[in-house]
């Protein structure tokens, strides 16, 4: 006999705990079906202010906030044709959030998932879901193993948020691939670095090198650890050549700003890697079903930007579930809206990274793409402050999920019962 519930959800990270505890909020009865056991190490540590409207309306911002992560205030970047390190803070454009987090993720994460729990979704972990259960086309469950146990859960909508792994969407759609952005990262860790210049304290560094570039993240205050990384193209690991380590050792030699950071500092723990390949669902949405997160699209980490599209997808994933639960009527708009939506936003990222990515331009051309993005011309006539307003995720809902001729209503996930 399956459980029963009105909304399944796919994999207990940010985008995963964000959508099932707004959902829960909302008094729908979800559950969370994770595979591993939380704590669990990740990568992706440095926020941007983008998503903190969200942690607020999910009321996770003050346990987030004891749990004492260094403060992130910018970023500090050594790139483009002056390679010169310059800097940009959050606080110099207009709005409630002036700073962000560098973050522990697997801390971090079981926040989150924690503060789902309390809200009132039903989750259960080191569950490994098999496949979905489908009627004439229409997802209308998962099948996973628990405990050695074969077990079944039913709901009229299920959400894949299950990560790269797209545990689901794998099933159910296919992938367009960058191939522009076919990168793979390798990263490490610190200690006793040293600081950025005064006035950049706090800011994770973002610097180019030949064959790719760094990010160095202060995740710990204490020991003054940074989390140090590169991303290369997958085709600098061409047969014969030098290995990813090497590549990044030779990175470090090279750089001009990490390279100070690192002087005299221990490096604890081996090299890590992953594939960094920026991809978007040919579909977010099916019958009975709906992406968010990574399981919908990755961009490359440039800015930091993935844990904010998640949790900003999921907060559009949660009031695009509510409506369609309450108002099956809407429910059709409600997933249109929601799939036009996550394009727009990550066809608006990817369009900005790739840009930036050419690290042949001045500066200035740098903040005046970013100008020209979505309302800028009027919201941010200086082009410095659309320049702080792209890189810490200010292209927020309102303005990166615009349906023109919608029913606001249809997406606001307060529709009346």
């Amino acid at each position: 006999m399956a459980d029963e519930f009105d909304v399944l959800v796919v994999g207990g990270g940010p985008a995963g705990s964000t959508t099932a505890g707004l959902l829960a909020k909302r008094g729908h009865r979800v559950l969370v079906l994770e595979r591993e056991r939380f704590p669990r190490y990740h990568i992706g540590e440095s926020l941007i202010t983008g998503m903190l409207s969200v942690f607020d309306e999910l009321g996770v911002r003050d346990r987030i906030e004891r749990a004492g992560f260094p403060r992130k205030n910018g970023l500090s970047i050594v790139w483009g044709a002056d390679r010169t390190l310059w800097n940009v803070n959050f606080a110099e454009i207009d709005g409630p959030y002036d700073y962000s987090y560098h973050v522990r993720r697997a801390e971090f994460d079981e926040i989150l998932l924690d503060h789902a729990r309390q809200l009132g979704a039903t989750v259960v972990e080191e569950a490994t879901v098999k496949e979905p259960i489908l009627d004439d086309g229409r997802v209308t469950g998962v099948r996973y193993e628990c405990g050695g146990e074969d077990l079944e859960a039913t709901a009229p909508l299920v959400i894949d948020a299950s990560g790269q792994s797209r545990v689901l969407s794998r099933r159910l759609t296919t992938v367009e691939w960058a191939e522009d952005l076919r990168n793979i990262a390798c990263w490490t860790y610190f200690e006793n670095t040293a600081d950025l210049p005064p006035g950049q304290l706090g800011n994770i560094l973002v610097e180019r090198v030949t064959h790719g570039w760094f990010w160095a993240i202060p995740v710990d205050d204490a020991t003054k650890r940074l989390s140090v990384g590169y991303v290369t193209p997958t085709a600098s690991l061409a047969a014969g050549g030098p290995a990813i380590g090497e590549l990044y050792d030779a990175g470090v030699a090279e750089s001009r700003q990490l390279k100070l950071l690192l002087d005299g500092a221990t490096r604890v723990g081996g090299h890590r890697s992953t594939r960094d390949w920026s991809y978007r669902g040919r579909a977010v949405t099916g019958p009975g079903w709906l992406s968010t997160g990574d399981a919908s699209g990755f961009i490359d980490p440039l800015f930091s930007g993935g844990v904010c599209l998640a949790v900003l997808g999921a907060d559009a994933a949660a009031a695009a579930a509510d409506t369609a639960l309450r108002r099956p009527d809407l429910a059709d708009r409600a997933m249109r809206a929601y799939d036009a939506g996550v394009d727009n936003m990550v066809s608006s990222f990817l369009d900005y990274v790739r840009f930036f990515y050419d690290p042949a331009r001045d500066r200035e051309d740098y903040f005046q793409q970013a100008r020209s993005m979505a309302d800028f011309n009027e919201r941010y006539p200086d082009a410095r402050a659309a320049f702080v307003a792209v890189i810490s995720g200010r292209l927020a809902m309102s303005e990166l999920f615009r349906i023109p001729g919608a029913d606001e209503t249809a997406l606001a996930g307060s529709v009346e019962t």
